[in-house]
């Protein structure tokens, strides 16, 4: 009889753990990706309209929050919800979350979600950034992840929230007051 081996007890189990136990990672998907997991409490009490589950998990500077909506894991969809009343469900799964952060961090910057602008607004980035491309490489690294092109991640962006999106309204608690789409 053979036995498979046993993950080392060092070995992230998850890609939560992934990050946290790789600095040049976190410190990547903080900067520029605005994404740290210490952030994980929204400003305002909200819920899904389905009434499904939501977890704030992550966040941004600016008070932006980052839920994992229903049961289970890190395969969840991720909504996410700024602080002025907007949201979006960004990817179904915290990896396809995370190439969107690393692909096109600039991704809330994209109005119109194409390669033609991410391209351009990639291209202020790398002048202010120029070791981004280095550290994304990195962080893909650490985290075990292949990343697609920046056209592949915005397209599955754009119909994340716009069509399996809509199965997930953002509501503000206490007046019922449906958060506004960020991307539409």
């Amino acid at each position: 009889m053979t036995s498979s081996p046993s993950p080392s007890p060092s070995a992230p189990s998850s890609l939560v753990d992934a990050i946290r136990a790789h600095e040049e990672a976190a410190d990547f998907l903080a900067w520029p990706g605005d994404f740290e997991l210490g952030r994980s409490e929204h400003v305002e009490p909200v819920h899904l309209a389905s009434g499904a589950r939501l977890e704030g998990f992550a966040g941004d500077g600016a008070g932006g929050t980052f839920f994992f909506c229903g049961e289970g894991g890190e395969e969840r969809p991720v909504l996410y919800a700024d602080s002025e009343g907007g949201a979006a469900l960004l990817a179904v799964g915290l990896t396809d979350l995370l190439r969107l952060l690393l692909v096109a961090p600039w991704w809330r910057d994209c109005q119109e979600h194409t390669a033609e602008e991410s391209r351009r607004i990639a291209a202020e980035y790398l002048e202010d950034e120029p070791d981004l491309l280095a550290g994304r490489a990195a962080a893909a690294a650490a985290l075990g992840l292949e990343l697609p092109g920046e056209s592949e991640v915005l397209s599955l962006l754009r119909e994340t929230a716009t069509v399996t999106g809509r199965d997930y309204r953002l509501i503000f608690t206490p007046e019922g007051n449906e958060y506004r789409d960020l991307i539409g």
